[in-house]
């Protein structure tokens, strides 16, 4: 017989962090707790990694249904879960960790076992030209050779300046550049700063446009001469028709996939499936989780066999995260087996 409970915890940024959407001090996720009764001592643990003002299921009765869903583990099913992707998606985690005995070693690969790492891409906040830019250097500094790059908060004449500074200094073969504008530009204006955008030799942009415009987002898809990577615009598409729908309709050149945000490991493997159906490449990100939903979204991508940049540098983030076997050296994510959890803040 399963048990299972959750705890609120908040994490709390060493710099607040920009974002088009406003600045972030602090994110608060939830951790569901799985157990046998007859095996107490083994606990399964799970991340809720919800965002407010973004996740789908940021709703006022949301620890409501995961009180249920911890109250029905034992008959619970994922499925019935899909409307909120957070939730499903600890569950999931806590149950394939208590699968495991509770190491928090969800997946068996080289990369678990210390002997592969994943290759992740620097990540620039959004601030001041000369804030972004001295993150940029930080990162160059560090080993990266991809930086993604959040834009679409200060003056965009800045935002064009910086680039063309970057580039004036680092050409396309020594830093890969990724910008992700969060949605923040207008229908009207987005193909224009797109082929601006073009000038800089850029990798591609995330969500130029707010979510769940098809028809402003699929005319852009197919007159931009910037590759566009879907993102908020996965979040909250659950059935595979309408997946389906939406990848044939938009044709954009990527996506990026949250399992926070989309659901878990399952749903997050059906969204690569689709997508490379139709040629479509994929890449994995992290969602401000702490390093427990961190390490198993690392450990999850470490099955899928890609060598694209990943986004999942964001273990460095908090004042009170949790020790755990993630290394960063340089631009390369890895695990290291012999370092131990350290879970003892959850207890306080």
């Amino acid at each position: 017989m399963l048990k299972a409970s959750f705890k609120k915890y908040q994490l709390n940024f060493k710099t607040p962090s920009g974002t088009s959407r406003g600045v972030l001090s602090f994110k608060e996720s939830w951790f569901v707790f799985v157990y046998d009764a007859e095996q107490p001592t083994i606990i399964g643990i799970g991340e809720c990694g919800l965002l407010k003002g973004l996740s789908c299921d940021d709703v006022e009765n949301y620890e409501d249904v995961l009180q249920h869903a911890c109250e029905n583990i034992n008959t619970i099913s994922l499925d019935d879960y899909a409307n909120y992707p957070s939730i499903r998606f600890g569950v999931e985690m806590a149950l394939l960790d208590l699968k495991n005995k509770g190491t928090k070693q969800l997946f068996h690969t080289p990369f678990t076992q210390g002997n592969a790492a994943i290759k992740i891409n620097g990540l620039i906040w959004m601030g001041s030209k000369q804030h972004m830019f001295e993150q940029i250097e930080s990162k160059i500094k560090d080993g990266f050779r991809c930086v993604k790059l959040k834009i679409g908060a200060i003056d965009f004449e800045e935002e064009i300046a910086l680039l063309k500074y970057i580039r004036t200094h680092f050409s396309k073969d020594d830093i890969e550049l990724r910008v992700d504008a969060n949605g923040a530009f207008s229908t009207n204006e987005a193909l224009e700063k797109l082929q601006r955008l073009f000038e800089f030799d850029l990798h591609s942009i995330e969500q130029p446009i707010k979510a769940k415009q098809w028809e402003a987002m699929t005319e852009l898809c197919e007159k931009t001469p910037l590759s566009i990577a879907l993102d908020e615009e996965l979040i909250g598409v659950h059935e595979l028709s309408e997946k389906e729908k939406l990848l044939d309709t938009i044709k954009p050149q990527y996506i990026i996939l949250k399992p926070s945000l989309v659901g878990g490991f399952a749903t997050t493997q059906e969204w690569i499936t689709l997508s490379e159906q139709r040629n479509i490449p994929w890449w994995i990100t992290s969602a401000l989780e702490s390093n427990i939903g961190l390490s198993a979204i690392a450990q999850f991508t470490s099955t899928l066999n890609t060598t694209m940049y990943q986004g999942l540098g964001t273990g460095q983030l908090y004042t009170n995260n949790f020790d755990c076997p993630l290394e960063l050296q340089g631009e390369n994510l890895w695990n290291n087996p012999t370092k131990k959890w350290d879970l003892s803040l959850l207890n306080e």
